[in-house]
């Protein structure tokens, strides 16, 4: 809920990546598509390749990009740790602590 406000918001503002940004995850989750399969690990590991797909988008921090390209292989088979992670660092990026949603 707190992605999807974000992303929401960062529509609006830019913070989103703009165009193929983070609002297209948002719209296939509204339209029940692309994360809503009966296998719950294959739509995680879906939503973490499409945040990790975009994150170019909203960094031009290298340290941010690299640590983001190796979410999947520090949490190996935990692909719960990698969603969280992937989530965390899609908010910072956006700011949002500084913007207060």
């Amino acid at each position: 809920l707190v992605l999807g406000l974000a992303w929401q918001k960062g529509r609006r503002d830019g913070s989103d990546g703009g165009r193929g940004g983070y609002e297209d995850i948002l719209s296939s989750m509204a339209a029940a598509k692309r994360y809503e399969s009966d296998d719950e690990k294959i739509n995680a590991e879906r939503f973490v390749e499409d945040m990790v797909q975009r994150f170019d988008l909203i960094t031009s921090s290298s340290e941010a990009k690299d640590a983001m390209r190796q979410i999947e292989s520090d949490c190996g088979a935990d692909i719960d740790a990698a969603r969280r992670k992937c989530s965390g660092m899609v908010l910072t990026e956006m700011g949002f602590i500084k913007k207060g949603l």
